[in-house]
């Protein structure tokens, strides 16, 4: 039970003994009760128990194998590179904008997933930066990242 007599100052006397009065009252035990929580836990225990094999794959395949469906280690990029004269690079060589266009065409014609990491002096126009995302889109590039470098940490 949650409530129940203490021995301090109970009425042995019998009177007033189904009231609480001063300090022979009844009190609050200060015990938890924790046979609720341990029945919880025990039947989550047997419920995870009888689960767990279901969890499993009951059906043995003896599946065919290929080499078609194997994932790219590595993933493929190509660097795209502003300095802050304007001069443009590509995998960090120079090169003209007609020869920009035939290279990042050649690059989404290996692989429509290449992505163009477009690297930017601060000082570089955002017309120019734009000119370059719209060559590489053209070519069949669509996927263009960002590349910055992080903030310097003030010592401690």
């Amino acid at each position: 039970m949650a409530f129940g007599r203490t021995s301090l100052g109970s009425n042995s006397s019998g009177a007033g003994s189904g009231r609480a009065s001063g300090a022979g009252g009844q009190r609050p035990l200060s015990d938890i009760n924790v046979t609720p929580l341990v029945d919880v836990m025990l039947v989550l225990l047997v419920i995870f128990i009888i689960t767990a094999p279901l969890m499993a794959s009951s059906i043995k395949l003896d599946l065919p194998q290929t080499d078609a469906g194997q994932p790219n280690d590595t993933p493929k990029f190509v660097s795209l590179s502003v300095d802050a004269a304007g001069k443009v690079f590509l995998n960090d060589q120079a090169v003209s904008d007609d020869e920009l266009a035939s290279r990042l065409q050649k690059a989404a014609a290996d692989s429509r997933d290449t992505e163009v990491q477009l690297r930017a002096d601060h000082t570089v126009s955002y017309g120019k930066i734009v000119e370059l995302m719209g060559v590489a889109n053209k070519a069949g590039l669509s996927r263009i990242g960002f590349v910055t470098e992080a903030l310097a940490q003030p010592a401690r």
